[in-house]
């Protein structure tokens, strides 16, 4: 029986590392709250992905896998360490973190949606509320707003690389369809 890695595990294990070894620096609950959201549906999803998806990933532009996964880490470093997210004083921006959350439950939504689905790639695509390819643009919406909430440049960056990758393969497979 093979044993496959994925990076989003090792991702959680080198967080978990770090924040050992560096107990100095700020760990935000929120920004993990808002991982966990993001990582347990991919987790599950890692052994419930749509029929034929291999076919789809052989043709995924590199340059945007690339861009992808550098904002996967920047986002998930920047979002568990460094920010200070966690609930302001009720000012006009903690709108912008309640609406994020929002984002994160509709994310929550559209993976029970593909869970309870025949998990086909047209399942996988289907637009949620009118959001195109909603389980890649939810979640950086989500992260693009807790950057503008932290007034974080460096989340904001991270995200928009993030988002330009995830979001730029996730079109494309949904045009193969």
């Amino acid at each position: 029986m093979k044993f496959k890695f994925s990076y989003i595990g090792v991702i959680f294990l080198l967080i978990l590392i770090i924040q050992d070894a560096v107990k100095g620096l700020l760990f935000t609950d929120i920004g993990a709250i808002f991982l966990f959201m993001l990582f347990i549906p991919n987790i599950i999803w890692s052994k419930n992905k749509p029929k034929d998806y291999k076919k789809y990933v052989k043709n995924e532009d590199k340059i945007l896998s690339i861009l992808e996964k550098i904002g996967q880490v920047a986002v998930v470093c920047i979002s568990v360490f460094f920010l200070d997210f966690n609930i302001n004083d009720g000012s006009y921006r903690s709108i912008l973190l309640l609406v994020a959350f929002v984002l994160m439950i509709l994310y929550e939504i559209y993976w029970i949606r593909y869970f309870k689905s025949e998990k086909t790639m047209k399942d996988m695509y289907r637009s949620l509320l009118g959001i195109p390819v909603a389980g890649a643009t939810l979640p950086v919406l989500a992260f693009l707003l807790i950057g503008v909430y932290c007034e974080n440049i460096l989340l904001i960056l991270s995200t928009i690389i993030l988002g330009i990758g995830h979001i730029g393969i996730h079109l494309s497979h949904k045009r193969e369809i």
